[in-house]
């Protein structure tokens, strides 16, 4: 008796993972080369990140003074930098790739909003970051720096500003990913529009905690700027998710009839 080759079982899984593997090189190489053009910036990029810094009476009239503590600080902090830039400059042609691994397991009628996808994402992604950083932040900045009226003189470094910046921003263009979040969990078939349609409260709940701790000011126009736009996202979450809403599965006949 001859036993089945695990080999000819296994092909699949491998021919899969050796996709996966080139799709993820192709990534990195996209992202090292954002990484590097970002880099001969390094100096603009800096700058652009202190802007936020104008929200705040101290730091206009001179008394705050940004600075770095450590010999590498400065090497560290633009390559950092210069890694969320170029991400964010290659976040389309890395949803490319995750676009063309997922493709071959889709209806050709699916593939077709691959170009859609990848814009969509890449989009949503950047106008998050950018509403945060001329919408919130200033405010937010200004806020903190200020909050004691100048009765302390905060000696700013610039590690823990950009680190704090660039986490925030992420933050804002992942949660501005909303809409195709809930594209992807409805094809996969783990929620539907119907589901988040009941769930509403619970989101309105989540999205004015999350605009509530990442606006500390006690202004609720501040928060408001924060929370209105996060749940219209929702919302076209939910429109989107009846789009793309998986087709009813055919009915089975039963014999005999």
């Amino acid at each position: 008796m001859t036993l089945p080759s695990t080999d000819l079982k296994s092909a699949p899984l491998f021919d899969h993972l050796d996709e996966l593997r080139k799709r993820l090189i192709i990534s990195v190489v996209f992202l090292a080369i954002g990484l590097g053009i970002a880099f001969q910036y390094r100096v603009a990029l800096i700058e652009l990140i202190k802007v936020p810094l104008q929200g705040s009476e101290q730091y206009r009239l001179g008394v705050i003074k940004v600075v770095t503590q450590g010999l590498t600080d400065q090497f560290v902090l633009a390559l950092n930098l210069s890694f969320w830039a170029g991400f964010a400059a290659a976040l389309p042609l890395i949803l490319g790739q995750v676009w063309g691994f997922i493709a071959p397991g889709l209806y050709p009628h699916e593939r077709r909003w691959a170009l859609p996808f990848v814009i969509g994402a890449g989009f949503s992604f950047l106008a998050g970051a950018v509403f945060g950083y001329y919408l919130v932040l200033p405010t937010m900045v200004g806020f903190l720096l200020d909050f004691l009226a100048g009765s302390v003189t905060p000696l700013l470094n610039l590690r823990d500003y950009i680190g704090t910046v660039t986490t925030f921003l992420v933050a804002f263009g992942l949660s501005f990913e909303l809409p195709i979040l809930a594209v992807i969990l409805t094809r996969i078939g783990l929620v539907n529009h119907v589901l988040l349609r009941k769930g509403w409260r619970i989101a309105l709940v989540g999205i004015m905690l999350f605009a509530a701790i990442i606006t500390p000011t006690p202004d609720p126009t501040s928060m408001l700027v924060v929370a209105v736009p996060l749940y219209l996202l929702y919302e076209l979450g939910v429109i989107l998710s009846r789009v793309f809403r998986l087709p009813p599965p055919e009915e089975t006949p039963i014999l005999g009839t």
